[in-house]
Order: structure tokens, then sequence, then C-alpha cells
């Protein structure tokens, strides 16, 4: 009997033993796993230097207006733009006669669209179309013919379509109500491409890469992986945004290359802090390396208030008095105390923002507020106003 309690209390003590290394052996795992680095594509970070977009702008004129277009007896580039379309249809007015007419019904436009790189012609583009007159409305608009011109003077595009505009409008009795812009339209595919722009991708032995942002560290980061991938002496950095690599001559195998390289997963720490302010908005945008200190923060509000009230002083009657109108202006002046609150310290986004939030205060006051902290040095990120 004693020897069964023996072995029942051994067994017990053996299985506690496996417990407690298994434990100790996911601790030691835990403990050796490293915080994991933002992994991204090069494609993610870099671009094909020469490989770009192109900007096109041209002039042009809507039409089918019903009522809200240009006032043309005040816009003479309306008039001088019709004039010029009807000579090219073989309708030769006098432009003195266009002048004289009130066509409400024709706005002159500025047109934009941008050309992708390896665009062809015959390819369909989207464009804008913004008002330069005085016109009330461009909905229900037609674009005619309008060609699109590169910063070299060159035709790219022949842009011609209905417009659509996100809006609504309406105007009774000196009374008026708008929703959204009517001066601005778009124009799906409105576009289509007359010439393509040639780029220097095949040509020469090597392609330049081009970081998104000037980062030294990166550039070494990204022709370390690849020499790793292609080969020593493939890549070189050339300063902290550009990545010389040799490329394949023949042309499929070159884009075969560009395609792999691409996809090439690059190790990068967090992108560098920084807190965006649009001054004009009162927008804020702050990306996720952004961390607070703690910091005490004390800000009221002043209102001022003016207002104006009208004293008529009648003269009595069979006076030969003049009514005077005078005005009594009074001013108010509050301003709220200021209540000083303690911001903690945050390392995250969600707490930064929670901390933000806890002031009460709109943006225009963040903007203040954000300036002060970074002079206070409590705010780890750099401030840039757009």
């Amino acid at each position: 009997m004693t020897h069964l309690r023996f072995t029942v209390h051994c067994t017990g003590q053996l299985r506690l033993i496996r417990l407690l290394a298994v434990l100790c052996l996911g601790l030691v795992v835990l403990c050796h796993i490293a915080p994991a680095q933002a992994a991204n594509r090069i494609k993610e970070i870099a671009s094909i230097e020469g490989v770009r977009s192109n900007q096109l702008s041209g002039f042009g004129l809507v039409v089918g207006l019903d009522g809200t277009g240009d006032q043309t007896t005040q816009m003479p580039y309306t008039t001088q733009g019709l004039y010029n379309y009807l000579r090219q249809l073989g309708l030769t007015l006098p432009i003195a006669e266009l002048t004289q007419l009130q066509m409400k019904n024709v706005a002159a436009v500025l047109v934009t669209a941008e050309l992708p790189a390896f665009a062809r012609p015959g390819q369909l583009l989207d464009i804008n179309v913004s008002s330069i007159g005085n016109a009330k409305s461009l909905k229900g608009g037609t674009l005619i013919a309008s060609p699109l011109k590169g910063a070299d003077g060159e035709v790219y595009a022949m842009a011609q379509g209905n417009l659509i505009v996100a809006g609504a409008g309406a105007a009774a009795g000196g009374s008026k109500v708008t929703v959204n812009h009517l001066s601005v339209g778009r124009i799906p595919d409105g576009a289509q491409v007359e010439r393509a722009v040639p780029t220097a991708l095949l040509e020469g032995n090597s392609i330049s890469l081009s970081l998104n942002s000037s980062d030294f560290q990166m550039a070494r980061s990204v022709a370390k992986a690849l020499n790793a991938r292609f080969g020593n002496g493939v890549a070189q950095a050339l300063d902290g945004r550009t990545v010389q690599v040799q490329a394949p001559v023949n042309p499929n195998d070159r884009i075969s290359f560009i395609a792999e390289l691409e996809e090439l997963p690059i190790e990068s720490s967090l992108a560098a802090a920084k807190v965006i302010i649009n001054s004009r908005t009162g927008s804020i945008v702050l990306n996720q390396a952004v961390s607070l200190g703690a910091c005490a923060i004390a800000h009221g509000n002043l209102s001022i208030s003016i207002s104006s009230t009208p004293i008529i002083s009648q003269p009595n009657a069979l006076s030969s008095g003049q009514t005077v109108v005078a005005q009594k202006t009074d001013i108010d002046i509050k301003q709220e105390p200021g209540k000083l609150i303690q911001i903690p310290a945050a390392a995250q986004l969600s707490e930064v923002v929670r901390a933000l939030n806890s002031l009460g205060a709109t943006p225009q006051d963040l903007l203040a507020i954000l300036q002060a902290i970074k002079s206070a040095g409590a705010l780890n990120a750099e401030l840039e106003v757009i």
C-alpha cells in the first residue's frame, strides 16, 4: 500500500515538471521573437525614372446650356472662341454681330486631363471641364471638340462629350440656393489620345529607380536587396533618392526584369513621423509614427460680438427739419476661462487622437495647439503646413 502511494506521488511530480518545462520553452521562444519590420515592395517606395504621366490642357466651349451660360457682351473670349469655331465650319458671321448677341447657352471653359505613361492613340481619358467666365451653371451642357495640348504646345488628345455636373441650384426673387459647384464638370472617357509620348525606358543598358522620398538608408537597402537577388554590382545607390540598376537590353527581357524587380520586398522601419496641416481648410492629418510626450495645455476661447442698430430722428410736424439716421454700435467681448488640461504621454496614433480629442478644441484651434506643443518639445513629429 505504501508503494502505491509513492508511485502516484512521483507521477504527479513528473507531470508538473513537464508542464513547467513547456511553459519555460514558450517564454524563451517569445523572448527571442524580434519585432517585425514593415515590408514594402520596391514598386511601393520607388518608381522607374522617366516613366511618368503628362498634364494636358486646352480651351473649349460648352453649348446647349439652359440660359446659364456666359454673358457674351462681358466675356470677349467666349465670343472670339465661338467665332473661330464657326469659321472652321464655314460660317463667316461678322464678329461684331456675334458680340451684340445675347447667347446665354454658351460658356467658355478650360479642359484638363492627365496623359498616363505608355498611352497609345485611340485610348480614352477622363477630362475635367471648368468655367472661366461668368456662367452660372454647366449642367446639361455639351463640350464641343477641343484640342488638348502638352507643355511643348503639341496636340496629344481631342476632347468632346456631355458633361456630368454633381450639383443643383435654384434662384428666384433675389434668393439663390446652390448645392456643390455648378461651374465644374467631368466627362468620363471624354478625350481620345491622338499622339503617344515616347519614353526612354528601353534605351541604354541601365534604368534608374527614383525613391518617393530622399533617404540614404532606404537607397542602400534597395541596392543591397537588388544585388542579393540579381548578383553583386547590378545596383548601386547614386544618392539618397536614386538607385542605378543594370538591366537587359532586349525589350522583352527588360520588361520581365522590371516586373520581377518591382516585386522584391524591402524591410523598412516605420515612416517618418509627420503632421500635415492645411491652414486654409483646417484639416489635420497624422501618420502612425506620431507620438506625444506628457504636457499640460491651457486653451480658452475669445469671442467678439459687434451689433449695429439704426436710430432714426424724426423732426416735428410743420418744421423745416430733416430726418436723421444714426447708428448705435454695441461691442461685446467674452473670454472663456482657460482650463489647464494634463495630456499623458501617447506612443500610438489612437492614443494621440484620444488625447487631442480630450481638449475639445476645433480643428482651427488645434493648428495653434499643435504648433505650441511642437515648440515645447512634446510632439515627436515634423509639422508641414500646406
